[in-house]
């Protein structure tokens, strides 16, 4: 049956690939992916797939009802781009200025269509339902996934558990990526500014220099995750902009600053919202300035379910053989709306291989170069066909 389910999908390349540079094309940021969602929803209805449309605003929900009873098993993909200019000489290459799917958001997409297909084939032997998230925003917290479950994507009837699916192109073609486990941070942003006393340039001791204090409390702030935190537990503390000062010789009273911490577990996310804290007000009153502060909970960490994952393991060895099984050994620090899901139900994420260097394809998410090699999208759509089919049969 996966010999047969990989030679259906391989004949929908083409059909796949054609859509997938047609979403390429005209790429749509978060909250206004209103063309990709009406090339979706027709596509699923010409499947005779039920859709439900507005879902979060742009998302859609399509849900097909299998011919006996059984799980309801999720398969969800993002559709935003990014706020990015392509520098590629591809013949689909983005048509609008400034706005590229530079993180495989368009393939995700197609593979969960190309799921679709193949699953719809087989509506009659499906014991149970599938239904197909394509969810708006997940580039720009708060992200999409959040409102699509409160708006009742899991619900009617209740997901049973959910695979998310990614193309990675880190991960050669024709093989799938998968992790038991945390396999992304969670994500958090922050922001301060260190208060002092205007002076002149040439009378630093008349005030209080907020640039010398804002240094210190940068400097302190990667002590954090150097010494504060567990070492055998991954943490970030990043602080990616500073802005101060009116010119050369004043002592400037203001600077502002804003980061982002990454933790993969409850505690120590908790732990380090605090000690960021702790750390700014201390060091801003240990030099007689004051602070401002503001914490801003991102996307939790995206923690793989071991028997789903072991599922889809099994599914992508019955498709593509034992080869075609990555184990991936290192969680990423980056962050991923899909984990709302996986806090709700049981699921994981699969990595679906895009990477080619015979072709050129090895640039990573979000550079101006990326794209995927398209056979990627149709071995993906087989592989999580399979798996949806599995989970229905063993969960």
């Amino acid at each position: 049956m996966a010999r047969t389910l990989l030679d259906d999908a391989r004949k929908l390349g083409g059909k796949l690939s054609k859509i997938r540079r047609q979403i390429h094309m005209y790429p749509e940021l978060g909250y206004q992916e209103k063309r990709t969602s009406a090339l979706i929803a027709k596509t699923l209805k010409s499947m005779g797939i039920e859709v439900r449309t507005g879902v979060a605003k742009t998302g859609v929900v399509g849900l097909l009802r299998g011919g006996r009873a059984g799980k309801t098993i999720a398969l969800r993909a993002d559709m935003d781009a990014l706020p990015i200019t392509e520098r590629t000489n591809k013949p689909y290459r983005s048509r609008v200025d400034g706005v590229m799917h530079a993180c495989g958001h368009d393939a995700n997409t197609t593979t969960v269509l190309g799921a679709a297909m193949l699953l719809g084939h087989a509506r009659d032997e499906i014991s149970g339902n599938v239904k197909f998230i394509f969810q708006p925003s997940e580039e720009s917290p708060p992200g999409g996934a959040a409102a699509m479950i409160k708006q009742g994507a899991l619900r009617k009837p209740r997901v049973d558990a959910i695979i998310g699916v990614h193309v990675d192109p880190s991960v050669p073609v024709g093989k799938m990526g998968v992790r038991d486990g945390p396999m992304m941070a969670a994500a958090d942003d922050f922001s301060f500014s260190v208060l002092g006393e205007a002076a002149h340039g040439a009378k630093p001791h008349l005030g209080v220099d907020a640039i010398a204090l804002s240094a210190q409390v940068i400097t302190a702030l990667q002590t954090i995750a150097s010494r504060r935190v567990n070492p055998v537990h991954p943490a970030v503390v990043t602080v990616g902009t500073i802005e101060g000062g009116y010119r050369r010789n004043v002592i400037a009273d203001r600077v502002y600053c804003e980061g982002t911490a990454r933790t993969l577990n409850a505690r120590d996310r908790r732990r380090v919202e605090k000690m960021i804290g702790q750390t700014i007000a201390r060091v801003a009153r240990s030099g007689g300035g004051d602070h401002e502060y503001d914490y801003q909970k991102g996307y939790p960490a995206l923690e793989c379910d071991p028997v789903v994952t072991d599922i889809v393991r099994r599914a992508t060895a019955d498709v593509l053989g034992k080869r075609g099984v990555v184990e991936i050994d290192e969680p990423s620090m980056g962050g991923e709306d899909f984990a709302y899901f996986v806090n709700e139900v049981p699921g994981m994420m699969v990595r679906v291989g895009t990477g080619n260097k015979k072709k050129g394809i090895t640039h990573s998410w979000h550079s101006p170069k990326f794209d995927v090699d398209e056979d990627g999208i149709w071995t993906g759509a087989a592989v999580v066909a399979r798996a949806v089919r599995m989970c229905q049969e063993e969960l």
